[in-house]
């Protein structure tokens, strides 16, 4: 499996880093040595101290696809999550500068946080879903589907262009505004339309 991660697809995120909003959707990947197990903490990796939470809204994958039109791309999937993308920020901004892909600061082992899976069918709309971050019980990120730049169609559909979609891939979505640095011993909760769907400890 393959983990398929979607950056800027928030118009206050894009301007939260002063970045320019791009004419398509910016993907990189994650390697499945970047999942964080289950009732595990986050460990601050050893070369870095600067880590950001990215709360995101995830998709999995569950039938194989290739070139999947957007009116077709709701058959491909069958349950929502929600998750962090770690980032290794100073080491993100020095690759930005010089160029170079991002996948140390991205990709890194338990760098890809996921939470519960839902069914699709529990939720009203998946283009107004409300999901939120608590650091320390302080809420730190609030997000909505509905301000996606790209919806969940329209990514599956995107990213299947350039990847074989496989069952149990997963796609992060994006992340809105609010991301922020993490500490030893802080604790993060992820909720997804008021349903609990993570909590994690940093170590």
């Amino acid at each position: 499996m393959k983990i398929i991660c979607v950056g800027r697809n928030y118009l206050a995120h894009i301007k939260e880093f002063k970045n320019k909003r791009p004419s398509s959707p910016v993907l990189f990947l994650k390697p499945d040595t970047s999942i964080l197990q289950k009732n595990q903490p986050f460990f601050i990796p050893h070369f870095t101290k600067d880590i950001h939470y990215e709360v995101e809204v995830l998709v999995r994958i569950n039938r194989i696809g290739k070139h999947i039109q957007p009116k077709f791309a709701h058959k491909y999937y069958n349950q929502i999550g929600l998750g962090i993308d770690f980032t290794a920020r100073s080491v993100q901004n020095e690759l930005k500068m010089n160029g170079l892909p991002w996948e140390k600061a991205k990709a890194f082992d338990g760098s890809a946080l996921i939470g519960e899976w839902y069914e699709k069918d529990q939720f009203n709309n998946l283009d107004e879903l409300s999901f939120s971050l608590k650091k320390n019980g302080k809420e730190v990120q609030k997000g909505n589907t509905m301000d996606m730049v790209w919806k969940i169609d329209e990514l599956i559909s995107y990213c299947s262009k350039y990847f074989t979609l496989k069952i149990g891939d997963i796609i992060f979505t994006g992340t809105p505004s609010g991301v922020g640095a993490v500490q030893e011993n802080d604790q993060l909760l992820g909720y997804l339309d008021g349903n609990q769907a993570f909590v994690v400890k940093v170590k």
